[in-house]
């Protein structure tokens, strides 16, 4: 008994550390999955995360790509006492399912980020309610903030439409190619398809993504970003190798409510660089490192301010 007595006063001595933050999977829609994450404390800001382009689930990764760079981003805003929402883009679960739609536009990637703010502006939990758009989850944030959230924050976005992006990228890597660009995106603007371009070109024009293409290119961020009335915080990183400064500094530059945030050295998936471009194109795929503490700060002291 004496014993029993000795072991009971050792557990009520003890004090044990609340977990920091709650996590709930929420479906928003038929084809919408995320994780909700809440601090203890709790918290009258919710920051929606929208991932970039591809099959990219809610952490931030995709097949042969896993940085958990979402993960860690949400994670540490909850750790500022902001709450998010993260969620797989509608592609993932399609993948999941075996049912993938062919005919998937990036209109679909709009309205999903509408259905997002309009379920939360709903639930009405939230006092504050932001957008963090990455990549191309940029352009997909600044056109479903039209239905009424407290800002955004544009994260290595693109300043100009996707086939201006698209030649850019091949005049700098691939000049040959240029003109061969420009005429197949004049077909795609054109509302026509092709099948008429060098193989070389394969990955970008491919029959199964002008169509997704076409849809896409038809939205300039320029234009909507020029449509915000509210707070808008636009960051960019300096060894980012898919978003240059230059594209941040163009949505800077025609958005008299936006700040321009440019943080050294760090890269596409939000991590810091000190090497070269081999280190660089190595952290795609590294789950290890952590994200900005740079940004976690701005962003923390936007939404917060």
């Amino acid at each position: 008994m004496r014993n029993l007595i000795l072991l009971f006063s050792l557990f009520t001595g003890l004090t044990f550390a609340q977990a920091p933050y709650s996590e709930s999977q929420i479906s928003v829609s038929k084809w919408i999955d995320g994780s909700l994450l809440i601090p203890t404390s709790g918290s009258n800001h919710l920051a929606i995360i929208i991932g970039g382009s591809g099959p990219t689930d809610r952490d931030g990764n995709q097949n042969f790509l896993k940085t958990n760079n979402l993960k860690k981003l949400a994670q540490e805003l909850a750790l500022n006492d902001i709450a998010t929402f993260r969620y797989d883009k509608r592609i993932v679960k399609q993948i999941k399912t075996n049912a993938v739609d062919p005919d998937i536009k990036f209109d679909d990637f709009v309205s999903d980020a509408i259905d997002v703010v309009n379920y939360f502006k709903t639930k009405q939990n939230f006092e504050n309610i932001y957008i963090i758009g990455h990549s191309q989850g940029s352009l997909i944030g600044m056109l479903a903030a039209e239905q009424g959230v407290n800002g955004v924050i544009s994260l290595a976005g693109a300043g100009q439409s996707i086939d201006a992006v698209v030649i850019e990228q091949v005049q700098n890597t691939a000049p040959m190619f240029t003109e061969e660009t420009k005429r197949i995106f004049d077909i795609l603007r054109s509302g026509n398809t092709t099948t008429d371009y060098p193989p070389a070109l394969g990955s970008i024009f491919d029959s199964s993504v002008q169509e997704f293409m076409m849809s896409w290119m038809k939205y300039d961020p320029i234009i909507a970003i020029k449509k915000l009335d509210i707070p808008i915080l636009i960051i960019n990183g300096t060894k980012d190798l898919q978003v240059s400064v230059t594209e941040a500094e163009t949505l800077h530059k025609v958005s008299e409510q936006s700040e321009l945030k440019l943080i050294e050295n760090m890269n596409h998936v939000l991590y810091i660089i000190q090497g070269d471009a081999q280190e660089n194109a190595k952290s795609y795929n590294d789950s290890n490192k952590k994200v900005s503490e740079e940004l976690i700060e701005a962003t923390v002291n936007f939404i917060k301010k």
